[in-house]
């Protein structure tokens, strides 16, 4: 499958309000400790939606959601690691492929797991500014990274998926792609 171009401006923001609400309703939802969809929507944003579009999916998101779930002093982190998931997404996707999504929903994960878990050390507050207090907590958070990747894996393989499946079974085969250029 290629990589889209949106004819207009009006299904890219259709595509983006879809992910906006998806990502704050899941986010919202009970679901395990570190099971959200939150990387898998960078990804897939960063995927498939013009580079400007794709950055306002998870920070969006996450500004809404957190409003209703409580600010943080982490969030310069956690939204940032998004952010940064959807650009590199949207310069590393030319095409998607099965292994690309598998591949790029790993490596979201290692990249918030890196980039959240120094934010916690860079507090100071668990842990010493050390490089073994960095060590500590990155080796504590082993637990919760398993999750982040289950999750990341399982809602990238449903957004991804599902996509396929809507542009491959639409009525006439072509309704969708001609939204979106394809």
């Amino acid at each position: 499958m290629d990589k889209l171009t949106f004819k207009s401006n009006k299904a890219a923001f259709g595509m983006v309000f879809v992910l906006i609400t998806f990502a704050v309703l899941s986010r919202l939802a009970p679901h395990p400790a570190n099971v959200a969809p939150m990387a898998a929507v960078a990804l897939f944003a960063g995927a498939l939606l013009p580079r400007r579009w794709a950055m306002t999916v998870p920070l969006a998101a996450m500004v809404v959601s957190d409003m209703f779930i409580g600010m943080h002093s982490l969030v310069a982190f956690t939204w940032g690691s998004f952010a940064l998931i959807a650009l590199l997404s949207s310069y590393r996707f030319k095409s998607i492929t099965f292994g690309g999504v598998a591949s790029g929903s790993i490596g979201a994960s290692v990249l918030f797991y890196v980039v959240t878990n120094f934010g916690v050390w860079a507090e100071g507050r668990l842990y010493n500014r050390t490089f073994s207090g960095l060590l500590q907590c990155y080796y504590n958070a082993l637990p919760f990274f398993r999750n982040t990747l289950l999750g990341d894996m399982v809602y990238a393989g449903l957004l991804f998926g599902t996509y396929a499946l809507v542009v491959r079974t639409s009525t006439t085969g072509q309704h969708a792609r001609d939204a979106i250029g394809a």
